[in-house]
């Protein structure tokens, strides 16, 4: 059987193939700039979903406030395990930045027990007493985007950027439509689609640029 070995020659192959497929379902489409291009063509290289042609929103500051942030040695916070494992930690250190999940520390299953409150939610308070610039990467918990939105409004956290795409039926299109509303930088999907394989794409698109 006979079948492409070469991970950059698939890779290449796939993004060839993903503009031929734009091409024939969206005949002149066109990206706003290079940035966002690469973007959205790996949201779809990632999810094999063309829909995020349309629903996948990026604010005017988004790229330039998460750049900045790379930049200046941001820590990146997660809400899963799964997009923390998808972020390239070695680009990452290259630039001085680190990215953290504390969906399983001590800390936050206590905070989440007394609080009567999400894991993901618990997460996001204990990040907010840390040091440093921030910029949230969510692909799964609406309650955690919520809390950053809340927290954001009570003067109690300014993050440079939210990268929120969390997928599901309850809250999820909620929580992203209350984040279009506020004036952080964000990359958002519209709507139920989304996930942490996303968040991490998203993350790795802008890293590869730098």
């Amino acid at each position: 059987m006979e079948y492409i070995k070469n991970p950059a020659l698939i890779e290449k192959n796939s993004f060839e193939i993903i503009q031929g497929i734009i091409d024939e379902i969206k005949p002149g489409y066109q990206f706003k700039n290079e940035i966002e291009e690469k973007i959205i063509k790996r949201a779809i290289h990632t999810t094999a979903d063309f829909d995020y042609l349309d629903i996948l929103k990026i604010s005017d500051d988004a790229v330039n406030a998460i750049v900045d942030g790379l930049k200046s040695g941001a820590t990146l916070y997660t809400d899963t395990n799964m997009a923390l494992s998808g972020i390239n930690k070695t680009k990452l250190k290259t630039l001085g930045c680190e990215v953290r999940c504390y969906v399983s520390d001590e800390r936050v299953i206590k905070l989440s027990k007394e609080k009567g409150m999400t894991r993901s939610m618990a997460a996001v308070e204990i990040a907010a007493e840390e040091e440093g610039e921030k910029i949230f990467v969510l692909g799964n918990a609406p309650t955690a985007l919520f809390k950053i939105i809340e927290y954001q409004k009570e003067g109690k956290l300014d993050p440079k950027a939210v990268i929120g795409v969390p997928v599901g039926f309850v809250g999820a299109a909620e929580s992203k439509d209350a984040l279009l509303s506020t004036d952080i930088p964000y990359i958002l999907s519209k709507g139920r689609k989304g996930g942490s394989n996303l968040a991490a794409a998203i993350v790795n698109a802008i890293l590869y640029t730098l």
